[in-house]
């Protein structure tokens, strides 16, 4: 074995995925998704995959729950899943259950080339090894490799339930040791409100759910370990300030009744008939050009503003692809947006500084962070995926497979 090889730390796949639509419309979404997401991994090979999925069983859960049976066969009996020979799949499927039901759907997969390799268990407090493949679905709440809450109702006043929340897991992957957090946080119910201010009350709910995560990883019981946190963070713009931008000139009306604002429309001054830029509704988000958005999205960065209310704990590579929802849940419209909403990087991969240290870095090694799927349909939202290399083999983290206990983590 040669010096590269011998210094070079498993390849890492980190996969955030709000699988939703693709559930509403099995026959032609599922094999579209499948097909684009297996060939990531067929171009990529690591040996280390982590899958955070949202919306497990879409939107109408009740009747289409039954497709993630036939999306977990056809997944598992896949060609380039061969080699992944241990495998730990949580699907939170219970929708009877409303006090903790979060239609989370955590896949993880180890390839046979990995020897070392554990999972936590949360409630006798020490690393299991893995052999084989296991999946805990429906009802979760006791499997013990797993750390699952439901934000409390009172996060997202107005509304009458939710299904947001997290899912964390904890992992020893060659003496290496972090957790790994599938989380899901509250969307934006209605433009309207959300151009109204910023941050809007949406963010605020969105704020407040994640510092609760933050806080509850920081303040447990359990040893404290780097962590990524990938999901739906439903972040979105600073939309008052897009619209401002978009329409600099030109002209808002405001259309309702009674008092209560229907639709806003912004009119071209001086064009030949009023030239209609953008409309907005309750959940219409109508720009004229699409390509701002699509092809020209760097203008779009300086409203993202969400992820840097924790700029001092979490932290993400440079983002180089456009927004990743709301796209078109049309097969055959692969790169259009829907009109329903400003376009947002609501999917996200954000990490730890000391996870970041994790991340092995040089001219072979280099990260790749970035959109699953560019050119064809996944759903309203595009997968995001993290592909990194994994510092190999630290001392100190094989002081803490043992013990546990908390060490400074060389950069």
């Amino acid at each position: 074995m040669g010096d590269a090889e011998r210094n070079m730390g498993p390849g890492m796949l980190l996969v955030s995925a709000n699988v939703g639509s693709i559930f509403e419309d099995p026959d032609n979404m599922l094999p579209v998704w499948l097909t684009e997401f297996l060939s990531t991994i067929n171009r990529v090979r690591p040996q280390f995959i982590a899958m955070h999925c949202q919306e497990i069983g879409g939107k109408n859960y009740e009747t289409s729950m039954q497709h993630v049976d036939v999306f977990l066969e056809r997944l598992l009996s896949s060609e380039e899943m061969h080699g992944y020979d241990r495998a730990r799949i949580f699907l939170d499927e219970d929708f009877k259950t409303v006090e903790s039901f979060t239609a989370l759907g955590s896949f993880y997969f180890v390839h046979e080339s990995i020897r070392n390799a554990s999972i936590y268990d949360w409630q006798a407090r020490k690393f299991r090894s893995l052999s084989g493949r296991e999946v805990y679905k429906g009802n979760i709440n006791s499997i013990p490799f797993k750390h699952k809450e439901k934000f409390p109702q009172d996060f997202f006043p107005n509304f009458r339930w939710s299904r947001k929340g997290f899912l964390r897991t904890r992992w020893s992957i060659c003496d290496s040791i972090f957790d790994l957090v599938n989380i899901h946080l509250f969307h934006d119910a209605s433009n309207l409100i959300a151009v109204e201010t910023w941050p809007s009350a949406y963010s605020n709910y969105r704020h407040r759910a994640l510092e609760h995560t933050l806080k509850r990883i920081s303040e447990d019981k359990h040893e404290k370990v780097p962590h990524f946190i990938f999901g739906d963070f439903n972040f979105r713009l600073d939309t008052q300030s897009v619209v401002k931008s978009l329409c600099a000139t030109a002209k808002e009306e405001r259309i309702g009744n009674d008092g209560q604002i229907k639709r806003l429309v912004y009119k071209e001054e001086g064009s030949e008939n009023g030239k209609v830029v953008l409309t907005l509704e309750k959940k219409v988000f109508d720009h004229f050009n699409q390509e701002v958005f699509i092809n020209d999205f760097k203008w779009l960065h300086q409203f993202d503003k969400e992820p840097k209310r924790f700029a001092d704990r979490l932290q993400e590579l440079d983002i180089t692809f456009p927004p990743s929802y709301p796209f078109s849940e049309d097969v055959r419209e692969g790169r259009q947006y829907m009109k329903t909403r400003c376009p947002a990087w609501c999917d996200r991969i954000l990490l730890s500084q000391s996870a970041r240290d994790l991340i092995q870095r040089g001219d072979e090694y280099t990260p790749v962070y970035h959109v699953m799927g560019s050119n064809v349909c996944m759903g309203d939202h595009k997968p995001i995926y993290l592909y990194f290399r994994l510092v190999p083999d630290t001392d100190i983290f094989s002081a803490l497979v043992p013990t546990l206990t908390v060490s400074p983590l060389r950069p």
